[in-house]
């Protein structure tokens, strides 16, 4: 599935063509399930587990209420270590950033550890654009760079493709990017990761530029930390002269002390190991190791907007584990590409419509990609309340679209779609202030019960054709109580 995530249809439409892939189904189905088994039992061997996932929630929104503060605190501590801080107000700021800083070294190609931040703004596509290449050496991420993909999921982008599928782009593809598979390629994990370790070497050993995000910043030290399985992002982080990490603003925490509650919670919560098997950090630059120039580019592109709401903020609390996505039902049918966005799943129902905004169609309908069964929110490591977003957000679509400037003014229009919605919450809401209406209402309703359609009209055919609407009864409440009770105790 090539293109970008510009234009995508709205969610219902995009999840419905999924779910009738039956191979994406069986795919994540398998993944999923497996995930979230291993981080049960992972989680479980830890007695103070509820204590730890309360403690990274404080840490998290003790730092997001002094973020000025801390960012600067950052600053401070990067430029002292050797390194040189860039502030990206959006993706196209960070986009420029980066590519001139490449240009400077004149070199065009660069080589990449998994990064969200760097697939948010586009900055392959942007990069492309300049002449420069940038090759991604996480295997998951190279797959789905190979396949002309997209990513699907947080922790393993490539989770909806089998081992069949991968040998096949790993046999067609491997060869227009660098070294070829090797002949009769087979899809057993041992050939498929040696083919993959051998294509990536060679670009690991001629590459002299480096682009990588950060889980962690801690603004004590200014110590960035990249946590993976693989090793890959290790060798993207030592061996290129010069490194550019572009990292949301949010990914801080204050202290090397705050630092220790994450890397327990997060190898357990996503890959569910006890301890991340590759955990890279590194503090400016040094003369005796490592890349000798580091550029730090803190990304905003909506996180401060995103700070301003105070429900919608704790989706800033964010670790990027994917926990959500392994047990949330609709993710298990729909598959990530349906959430039209690098960030799919729960966590991006509530962190796209936020950073992007509700104006587009497919952002628009994210907030409903969700049955609320609030699954998301027990495995969140951070105690990130998603179904409480979620309706936030719906209530923020269905009042309004997009902010629009009139005159001095600052306005939000109307939501497309949603007339219908707005039109019957206002009838409601006239009628509940209005005991009398409200009683007059319910016995029309029920003395014209057997007229009632089955099924509801225009948008609201959607809701019924897959759920039977509820019988109205022969007697409202109030006149069975008052026929039952003598009207004893009734409230108006």
């Amino acid at each position: 599935m090539s293109g970008t995530f510009v234009g995508m249809p709205a969610f219902p439409v995009a999840a419905r063509e999924a779910v009738g892939d039956a191979t994406l189904r069986g795919n994540l189905r398998h993944a999923t399930h497996t995930i979230r088994d291993k981080r049960a039992r992972a989680v479980a061997e830890l007695d103070d587990w509820a204590a730890l996932r309360e403690a990274g929630r404080r840490i998290k929104d003790h730092t997001l209420r002094h973020l000025d503060r801390y960012l600067v605190q950052l600053e401070e501590s990067v430029t002292a270590a050797g390194g040189t801080v860039h502030w990206a107000a959006d993706a196209d700021e960070a986009n420029e950033i980066v590519a001139r800083l490449v240009e400077e070294t004149g070199e065009r190609e660069v080589v990449k550890v998994k990064s969200m931040a760097t697939q948010e703004i586009g900055l392959n596509e942007a990069l492309e654009a300049r002449g420069i290449h940038a090759y991604e050496t996480d295997l998951a991420e190279l797959i789905v760079q190979l396949g002309k993909d997209r990513p699907s999921h947080i922790l393993v982008p490539a989770i909806h493709r089998n081992r069949g599928e991968i040998r096949d782009i790993f046999r067609s593809e491997m060869g227009a990017w660098g070294r070829p598979a090797p002949e009769g390629l087979t899809d057993t994990p041992a050939e498929l990761a040696e083919a993959a370790r051998l294509h990536l070497r060679e670009k690991f050993l001629r590459a002299r530029v480096g682009v990588s995000g950060a889980n962690f910043m801690v603004a004590e030290t200014g110590t960035l930390v990249v946590v993976e399985s693989e090793g890959n992002g290790r060798m993207c982080l030592t061996l290129p002269e010069t490194l550019i990490s572009v990292v949301g603003i949010e990914k801080i925490v204050p202290s090397w002390r705050d630092l220790e509650v994450f890397l327990q919670t997060l190898p357990r919560s996503s890959t569910a190991e006890r301890m991340n098997p590759y955990t890279s950090m590194w503090t400016g630059t040094t003369d005796e190791d490592g890349p000798r120039t580091f550029h730090l580019v803190l990304l905003d592109n909506g996180r401060t907007d995103t700070l301003a709401d105070e429900v919608g903020r704790q989706a800033l609390r964010c670790i990027r584990c994917s926990a959500c996505l392994n047990v949330c039902p609709v993710y298990e049918r729909a598959g990530g590409h349906a959430y039209g966005s690098v960030y799919p799943g729960p966590i991006g129902a509530i962190l796209s419509p936020q950073l992007r905004g509700t104006g587009s169609e497919i952002d628009a309908s994210l907030p409903y990609a969700s049955s609320l069964c609030g699954a998301c929110y027990e495995v969140c490591p951070v105690a990130i309340d998603i179904p409480e977003v979620l309706v936030h957000l719906r209530e923020r679509v269905v009042q309004g679209g997009p902010a629009v400037r009139e005159g001095n003014r600052v306005v939000l229009k109307p939501a497309k779609g949603h007339a219908a919605e707005r039109a019957a919450m206002r009838a409601a809401g006239w009628a509940f202030a209005r005991p009398g209406a409200l009683r007059a209402g319910q016995r029309l309703a029920s003395r014209s019960r057997r007229l009632h359609p089955r099924t509801l009209p225009g948008p609201g055919r959607a809701w019924s054709d897959s759920r039977e609407l509820p019988a109205v009864p022969a007697e409202p409440f109030r006149d069975w109580w008052q026929r039952t009770h003598g009207g004893k105790g009734e409230a108006e």
